[in-house]
């Protein structure tokens, strides 16, 4: 079949797989034009298929050799049938094909369990996973993202809401479709069960839970590492993010790893949360303001030389940051941080006075909209040089580590 893009508001119904596997080959081509890394050599990558979960899938395998075994829930194409027409699989399906076909054929080890991470279910089989075929693993990515969780442990499913606390935030945003700036106001949290049903969901609980698994299986080497990603943000993005209900999930999750470590002790373990830079994905251009400040940032950081996709953020992390052969550096909460070239005092100064200036008459002069647009279609596998969007494809591609 023929594969458009399909898109409303925020959401792209169809990816194409050829985009999907060129975009992954593009990133391995990255990583190793930056050269090898003396990092872990058997990974978990926990949300591995779209993201900084596939950047640090791609990095560990391609810049360090590594043995990956990653979890995601995605959906595989459906072959059409006559008078039928197929239905394409989610980029992250594509992405996870695409990645295990180059790891093998560089003699690489990745599989892949596409299934509820948050389930218990899947954590056993990750675990009987690594027994049979890694042992042990010496680094575990955390990069799930989801809207609602069914917790294991309680049987409830809870949902998360992207809300301020502080009353109701009123600001700009952007439809990066249209490039039309306006106005949006967003009614805060109703109660404190909306704040904790986000805490429940994008928290440190699953985190928690999961390694606490592999840690009782005997299934993480000494000296292991475990790294969540979060983000702060800017000010002008507080009050619905850093200090919304996000922002307390979050919170949640760099307490979280204070507390890993302390767990970890015995292994000579070390657990971190990662603060890196704003991109687009999906769940970011769900939230008002954040499209608008990513295309304004795009511009300055580009301008500055210091731009960065997930790709090279995730590269700088590893290369940078984990693996230096020094002790990892870190702020005064024991966060990583790789937000570093965008929290630039310069970077925000401009970034601050595009704000007060754009509307929808001088955006594409004033950010980066169409770079905005081209992330956006990107992780979708569209918008890619060198791909042939009006040939037939096949939507239907094998993980061949997935039954």
């Amino acid at each position: 079949m023929i594969i458009e893009p399909k898109m409303r508001g925020f959401i792209c119904f169809t990816s194409h797989p050829k985009g999907c596997e060129q975009n992954v080959l593009n990133q391995i081509n990255y990583v190793k034009s930056k050269g090898a890394i003396d990092g872990a050599k058997k990974v978990l990558v926990i949300g591995s298929s779209t993201g900084f979960g596939l950047a640090s899938r791609i990095t560990s395998a391609f810049g360090s050799n590594a043995a990956t075994l990653g979890i995601c829930f995605e959906k595989p194409g459906v072959e059409g049938k006559p008078g039928v027409e197929g239905k394409p699989g989610t980029a992250g399906w594509y992405n996870t094909a695409a990645v295990e076909k180059f790891a093998g054929e560089a003699g690489l080890y990745a599989k892949t369990i596409n299934g509820d991470a948050f389930s218990n279910e899947v954590k056993e089989q990750a675990i009987d996973m690594i027994k049979k075929d890694l042992g042990q693993v010496d680094l575990v990515i955390y990069s799930l993202a989801a809207p609602r969780r069914t917790n294991p442990v309680d049987g409830k499913t809870y949902r998360s809401v992207l809300k301020p606390i502080d009353g109701v935030y009123s600001n700009k945003t952007v439809d990066f479709h249209t490039g039309k700036v306006s106005e949006v106001s967003i009614q805060p949290v109703k109660d404190e069960e909306e704040i904790a049903n986000t805490v429940q969901v994008m928290g440190g609980d699953d985190w928690r839970l999961w390694m606490e698994a592999l840690s009782e299986a005997g299934v993480l080497a000494d000296g292991v590492k475990t790294v969540a990603y979060s983000y702060i943000g800017p000010e002008i993005t507080f009050p619905i993010y850093r200090n919304g209900t996000i922002g307390k999930a979050k919170d949640h999750l760099e307490a979280t790893a204070h507390d890993l470590t302390k767990k970890l002790a015995a292994l000579n373990g070390e657990a971190f949360v990662s603060v890196n830079k704003a991109l687009v994905t999906q769940a970011s251009s769900a939230i008002p303001v954040i499209p608008l400040y990513i295309s304004l940032l795009f511009k300055v950081m580009k301008e500055a030389g210091v731009h960065e996709g997930c790709i090279e953020q995730i590269q700088r992390l590893y290369s940078e940051r984990l693996y230096t052969g020094n002790s990892i550096p870190v702020d005064e909460k024991g966060r990583i941080r790789v937000d570093d070239w965008e929290m630039r005092e310069d970077i925000q100064e401009k970034v601050s006075k595009l704000w007060d200036q754009a509307d929808s008459e001088n955006l594409n002069e004033l950010g980066d909209l169409a770079g905005y647009k081209h992330e956006f279609m990107k992780l979708f596998g569209f918008d890619i040089e060198g791909v042939d969007y009006a040939a037939d494809v096949n939507e239907v591609v094998a993980v061949k580590s997935i039954d």
